[in-house]
């Protein structure tokens, strides 16, 4: 399968060094209009990574999000809100990236160019068939990645990938590809931004429609948040209040606190 690395591809615009600020921002907000359609043309992949996944997760399984550099940091940002919007088990989305959490902060980039350390990680983490793992990589070349995805191929472990390239190495060791094709970027090859942008979209709909899937939503309500300050208090309070019909503030706050989450104050009342 020829991997064509659009997103090394030169930038659509020159002398970029020489543009006013203005001209700046308009171009790369030109650019970032090209993201919801190419996302959108991979909306059928989408669905079946998020229909593979999900029984998995039902059954007991969890979902982790495997990269290296920007892709790695969004797949653990997206893991690391779960817990708290959702009430989960920090352990049931998982973000594991190249070079550690050292690599969160600091740009570790070596750290990508091994193909055994992402097996090496996802066997840390007690990885088993009843996990779905989820490559992250804007190129779709990292080897981070690559070998990780082989190696969980190998062991009977669901797969899916998120990349940014056609026919790239990535999606050929996944059984769920995802491939958003955003185009050249701004500053070549400066995969934060528009391939960014895409898996940050892709990331939200996979972790949302999963959570949606679970039960951990009621209407278009986070009922089980974790309440963890005074604004996620209130915004609890008057959901309780609304979905039970208590006219008292306090009282309703109160049922609140005593539960932990929406959701268990409606259960028990």
């Amino acid at each position: 399968m020829q991997n064509t690395r659009i997103t090394e591809s030169p930038s659509l615009y020159r002398h970029i060094e020489q543009m006013s600020t203005e001209d700046i921002v308009q171009h790369i907000n030109e650019e970032d209009h090209k993201v919801a359609p190419a996302v959108k043309a991979a909306l059928p992949a989408i669905t079946a990574l998020i229909n593979a996944a999900a029984p998995l997760l039902a059954a007991g399984g969890r979902v982790f999000y495997l990269g290296a550099g920007t892709s790695g940091r969004l797949g653990v940002l997206d893991a690391s809100e779960c817990p708290p919007t959702y009430g989960v088990d920090a352990g049931i989305i998982n973000g594991l990236m190249a070079g550690g959490d050292a690599a969160l902060r600091f740009g570790i980039e070596d750290a990508e160019d091994s193909y055994e350390t992402g097996w090496q990680d996802l066997q840390a983490n007690n990885v088993h068939p009843g996990d779905f793992v989820i490559g992250i990589a804007a190129s779709g070349t990292t080897p981070y990645v690559v070998g990780a995805l082989r190696e969980c191929r190998k062991h009977n472990i669901a797969t899916g990938c998120i990349v940014c390239n056609p026919g790239a190495p990535v999606a050929a060791e996944a059984d769920y590809p995802i491939e958003v094709i955003t185009g050249p970027e701004f500053i070549t090859g400066s995969t934060r931004m528009k391939s960014g942008t895409a898996q940050k979209m892709v990331l939200n709909m996979i972790s949302t429609a999963l959570m949606i899937r679970l039960g951990r939503v009621s209407d278009n309500r986070m009922v089980y948040m974790q309440i963890t300050n005074q604004k996620l208090t209130d915004r609890g309070t008057r959901m309780l209040m609304e979905a039970a019909g208590i006219s008292d503030y306090e009282k309703a706050r109160a049922l609140l606190q005593l539960h932990g989450s929406v959701q268990e104050a409606l259960n028990n009342l």
